[in-house]
């Protein structure tokens, strides 16, 4: 891994960028609302909509990366993300009534969003031969993005005190700093350079195969990493809110509990990446271990609680999180072949974005309904993805090692 050192320091930028360009936003929604006049419903499309455009896009990029190459997909889509976010800053800047504009901006960063950070994975499991490098090299990959999410809330609230939409404006500005990393660093291998001769049709067929052989473990994993998406930013965004409304947090203070949580996930992420080595069956038991550890502390939550005990919990719950996110990255890079691997990778990345989209909206809509089941509906679906990992994967005796 030292010989690809600084490559693995320019693609881990790219999940970086991406989660600072959305994470951010987070917990200066209720200052957007505040500032453009719109609800807690409204505030929370600035997020979905981003990851619906990337939802439907990933499988796309997935597929072009596989064909002309990584790079070529992962530059134009950094600065596709970073003209979105211009447009956003501009709208919160210039124009009286900003929202749907901004949605605007949020729409062409998602369209970039579905170009990097998915197809990040892909390339580390590439740059590797060896199976325990490529297990390291994606646990620093979700460290990256976790880390991101530790500082997100931080910086998001700290450009907030200068000027409230200061947070678009940053967003072009990381998005040109990772593609510079990129371009000055990144050397695929020399087949990703090539352009792939194999046709559409050959294509599908050998990703039909694929689904075949694998599918049961592979949708499965899918699904537990939108659970474990769609827990996170859930229980991000009423975070986001109660620390506002019922503590009275803003600024800094307010980002830096925030961040509490994140924290340990990207701790949980990296020991995890280390430590998981190549076995499936291993994996198998770490994510189940990941999503009881993140599910259990949902249970004891309530809303009337003190700010303290909510942060203990939910930083259980991160752990949980962070432990299951790399080992999923892992089992699905390396359980499928290199010439179909960006598209896959990208699917499962689809589904992560997926329960990225649907998170907030929907906790909103607990929050003004019906508050007090909510946190049991995040530990139950936490129970799906336990039951889902213990039923569904079952690698074979000679992927034990």
């Amino acid at each position: 891994m030292k010989d690809k050192k600084f490559d693995l320091i320019a693609l881990a930028s790219i999940p970086l960028v991406m989660t600072l360009g959305n994470s951010m936003l987070i917990p200066i929604l209720p200052i957007i609302e505040k500032k453009i006049d719109i609800t807690s419903f409204q505030s929370s499309l600035i997020i979905t909509v981003y990851s619906i455009v990337a939802i439907l896009l990933i499988p796309f990029a997935g597929y072009l990366s596989d064909k002309i190459g990584r790079k070529k997909v992962l530059i134009p889509s950094l600065i596709i993300t970073g003209i979105g976010g211009l447009i956003s800053a501009f709208a919160a800047w210039k124009i009286a009534d900003p929202f749907m504009v901004i949605l605007i901006g949020r729409f062409l960063q998602g369209i970039g969003a579905s170009g990097a950070f998915p197809v990040v994975i892909p390339t580390v499991g590439d740059m590797f031969d060896d199976e325990k490098e490529v297990s390291a090299g994606l646990g620093v990959i979700e460290t990256s993005n976790t880390f991101g999410k530790v500082l997100s809330p931080i910086i998001g609230a700290a450009l907030a005190i200068f000027i409230w939409y200061l947070p678009f404006v940053f967003i072009p500005i990381f998005s040109a700093i990772s593609v510079l990393l990129v371009m000055i660093f990144v050397k695929p291998p020399k087949e990703d350079e090539d352009e792939n001769k194999q046709t559409f049709k050959n294509f599908l067929k050998l990703i039909k195969k694929v689904f075949r052989d694998n599918g049961k473990w592979l949708i499965s994993t899918f699904i537990i990493g939108c659970i474990n998406m769609f827990i996170l930013f859930g229980f991000l965004f009423h975070f986001s809110n109660l620390l506002e409304k019922d503590y009275q947090m803003e600024g800094i203070i307010k980002g830096s509990i925030l961040a509490i949580p994140l924290l340990f996930l990207c701790v949980a992420s990296y020991v995890a990446g280390k430590k998981i080595g190549e076995s499936k069956i291993v994996m198998k038991w770490v994510i189940l271990i990941g999503n009881l550890i993140g599910g259990v502390p949902l249970l004891f939550i309530k809303t009337d609680v003190s700010m303290i005990y909510i942060t203990i919990m939910l930083s259980i719950a991160g752990i949980g999180i962070g432990i299951s996110l790399p080992t999923l990255d892992a089992m699905i890079t390396e359980g499928v072949e290199k010439d179909v691997r960006g598209t896959v990778t990208s699917l499962y990345s689809s589904m992560r974005f997926l329960g990225v989209a649907a998170g907030p909206p929907i906790i909103a809509i607990f929050i003004e309904k019906n508050p007090d089941w909510m946190y049991y509906f995040l530990a139950g679906l936490s129970a799906i993805a336990i039951l889902i990992a213990f039923f569904a994967i079952k690698p074979s005796a000679d992927e034990s090692s």
